[in-house]
């Protein structure tokens, strides 16, 4: 009796990023993509939210403008997210942007509610950040086991990798 030899056949991608969405679409148990986009998503707000509420030093020439408010750690944080995401796919990266807006929308409605005398938005933020993170581990650890570089991988490229599955559904090119 012979035994065939089977041999893997790694496909050939174009872009790094497909390489890095198969490479998640094999580590994550398609059952579980919902749980993992709600802790992702929790972990990126709760960072954007901690970024943003870093104090940003006072420019006169801001306060001469009346902009002083416009400018934060935060909007950095979102031109680095979203050139990063823009050099890998360009039409996922305007679909981060959406959602950063709306995550923008939230963190300054949350602000509101601090100004109210409702709860702190880092102590807000730090807690949403943990659950994503507390979260994002106990999932990693049920499914396969994940280096800590897949695990960075899943935190970084994971949110357009979201969108991706949305834009597959939707049988939108990206």
């Amino acid at each position: 009796m012979k035994k065939k030899n089977k041999k893997l056949i790694k496909p050939t991608f174009e872009r790094p990023v497909d390489r890095y969405f198969y490479e998640l679409d094999q580590r994550i148990i398609p059952g579980d993509r919902i749980v993992y986009s709600v802790f992702l998503a929790l972990l990126f707000f709760g960072v954007l939210a901690l970024v943003w509420m870093i104090p940003f030093p006072k420019l006169a020439l801001l306060e001469r403008m009346n902009m002083q408010n416009f400018l934060n750690w935060g909007s950095f944080y979102i031109a680095v997210v979203i050139y990063l995401y823009l050099r890998l796919a360009p039409t996922l990266s305007y679909a981060m942007l959406f959602s950063i807006g709306i995550m923008s929308f939230l963190i300054v409605q949350l602000e509101y509610l601090e100004r109210g005398g409702g709860p702190a938005v880092w102590s807000v933020a730090l807690c949403l950040t943990l659950v994503g993170a507390i979260g994002l581990f106990f999932q990693a650890r049920k499914g396969h086991q994940m280096s800590f570089q897949e695990v960075w991988r899943l935190i970084t490229i994971g949110p357009i990798w979201l969108w991706s599955k949305v834009f597959e559904r939707l049988k939108i090119k990206y």
